[in-house]
């Protein structure tokens, strides 16, 4: 990924396993429609051409607006999946037309 003067924050998750691996926040948003905040993250490390898998979660922020591995929810309804993935197209569409 390219720098630049925004620092990246990152996340630590652990897997079901007990395996830890580091995640950046790509970025975080509020929903009015389901009043929950959501994160999504991707590996530490990944090219800005490389394919990976988003990782997305409600999460309940500190007051901070930071998120803790400990608070993370897995996003269970499909139509809740629905509306992340469109908020991640448009975050994708846009960052894709400012490069």
């Amino acid at each position: 990924m390219s720098e630049n003067n925004q620092e990246v924050q990152k996340i630590t998750l652990i897997d079901e396993n007990g395996d830890e691996a580091l995640y950046e926040i790509l970025f975080t948003f509020h929903s009015d429609e389901y009043s929950k905040d959501y994160i999504l993250l991707v590996p530490e490390g990944v090219e800005d051409d490389e394919e990976v898998d988003i990782q997305a979660y409600i999460f309940n922020p500190d007051e901070n607006g930071d998120a803790t591995e400990e608070e993370l929810i897995q996003i269970e309804d499909d139509k809740e999946w629905d509306m992340v993935e469109e908020v991640l197209n448009t975050f994708l569409d846009d960052d894709t037309n400012f490069n």
